[in-house]
């Protein structure tokens, strides 16, 4: 027993040192945000270039890249594959950001890297926790032989601390107003930022892109001499709808998929993950299309994937999703009001650098709301949303926290009723943390 507290202990110190030796975007906000690669290079170079030892997948994009990467990298693993995966946020455990085949970085991996790092010298260089985290992750792919890594950007594209690496294929997803205070304040300025993970002469697969931010993303692609491909313009699913739970997907060239991940805003995934495996059989990817397949139907277990529609239980049904901007929301709305219920309970929490004014009109007036914020100095204080919300024809009432709001929800919702949860994956990590949630996939 004693060794197992002094092991939590360590686990904690390691967190805190991680999280807090300077501010951290996903915690502080713009005081956390540090753009460039100096830093990023600099520990890449102290480690020996881990990355350039396995075959890389880089995705960027505004909405659906998490979806996006936990989908490839569960297909991968199917076509027989080692697969590292690197996200982010995590939800309930900083683990879920560094996975090997779905299961999670260990703990003692994680305190053994940071007590190392700790004693190695890096000169003129003060890394923040992202920086940190990505050169974990590169490192750790490394050390367990990984065949090809999917990596997610964290903030941006072309000054975001992953974009060290030449990976095989670069995916776009979409483009949408995000992070103006650092991307740009148009949506053509944020879709050069989020270009410029394009490398030369390596091949780019786009979500979608309409008009000028098509433009920018073509003309990125033009000037580095990188084929792309744009998944909107020969879809690879041909039609979708909602079977037993699953969303079953008819494709020009992989046969009938059934989905694991159910929102509609997945068939968009679906085209650009499958448009990207169209690129990645032309460079010798072993692709099988009973592994892709195997892959949509287990992309949940195979990868513990979180909160995309996700569905917590019944009578009433609780749906909780991360949508948090408006495009992502707008999606998420459309789909809400194709479930029958009574009654409609929101629970919502936003972070305060989100388009507010621009989300409220998006969220059904009937409906009853719960007004709350996740613990951490970017939320939105509740107060201030309860303000704008109430400006917006949306009524409901104030909680200090995700768990009491969701126990007045759950308390006052009869069977037949809905309860839904979002705004933020911050307000979801609370969530999935008060009813113990686990993805199961330990390591």
């Amino acid at each position: 027993m004693a060794r197992k507290e002094e092991l939590a202990r360590m686990w904690d110190r390691t967190l805190e040192y991680l999280f807090n030796q300077r501010p951290a975007f996903e915690r502080d906000g713009g005081a956390g945000y540090k753009p460039g690669l100096d830093t990023s290079l600099a520990l890449d170079k102290l480690y020996n270039e881990p990355h350039r030892r396995y075959r890389i997948i880089h995705i960027a994009g505004t909405n659906g890249k998490g979806s996006t990467a936990h989908l490839l990298a569960s297909c991968l693993q199917q076509c027989g594959y080692r697969v590292g995966l690197f996200t982010s946020p995590h939800f309930i455990d900083f683990r879920e950001r560094i996975r090997v085949n779905g299961r999670k970085i260990s703990r003692n991996y994680v305190m053994q890297w940071v007590a190392e790092y700790r004693l190695k010298k890096l000169n003129g260089f003060e890394p923040s926790f992202f920086e940190l985290t990505s050169t974990m992750a590169f490192d750790y792919f490394a050390w367990r032989n990984v065949n090809v890594a999917v990596i997610e950007t964290g903030l941006g594209g072309r000054l975001d601390s992953t974009n060290i690496v030449t990976p095989d294929l670069s995916i776009i997803t979409n483009i949408g107003l995000e992070h103006q205070q650092f991307l740009g304040n148009t949506i053509e300025e944020i879709a050069s930022e989020k270009a410029g993970i394009i490398k030369h002469g390596q091949p780019v697969v786009v979500g979608r892109a309409e008009d000028n931010v098509r433009k920018v993303i073509e003309d990125r692609a033009k000037q580095l001499y990188s084929d792309i491909r744009f998944a909107q313009d020969k879809p690879e699913v041909i039609s979708a709808k909602h079977v037993d739970g699953i969303l079953r997907l008819k494709t020009v060239n992989y046969g009938t998929i059934d989905c694991e991940l159910t929102g509609d805003f997945q068939i968009e995934n679906a085209n650009t993950v499958l448009t990207a495996f169209n690129i990645l059989k032309r460079l010798k990817y072993r692709v099988k299309e009973d592994a892709i397949r195997e892959g949509f139907a287990t992309v949940v277990e195979t990868t513990g994937l979180m909160g995309r529609w996700m569905k917590i239980a019944t009578d009433p049904l609780i749906i909780c999703d991360s949508a948090h901007n408006v495009a992502s929301m707008t999606q998420a709305m459309k789909q809400l009001k194709k479930e029958t219920y009574d009654r409609l309970h929101m629970v919502i929490g936003f972070m305060a650098d989100k388009d507010i004014n621009g989300i409220l009109p998006l969220l059904p007036k009937q409906a009853t709301y719960y007004f709350t914020q996740a613990q951490t100095k970017r939320a939105l204080p509740v107060n201030t949303l309860h303000d704008l919300a109430t400006q917006h024809g949306l009524k409901g009432t104030i909680y200090n926290n995700v768990s009491d709001a969701l126990e007045a929800a759950r308390k006052a919702a009869l069977p037949r009723d809905v309860i839904y949860i979002g705004g933020s994956m911050y307000v979801l990590a609370e969530l999935l943390t008060a009813i113990g949630y686990d993805d199961k996939l330990e390591s």
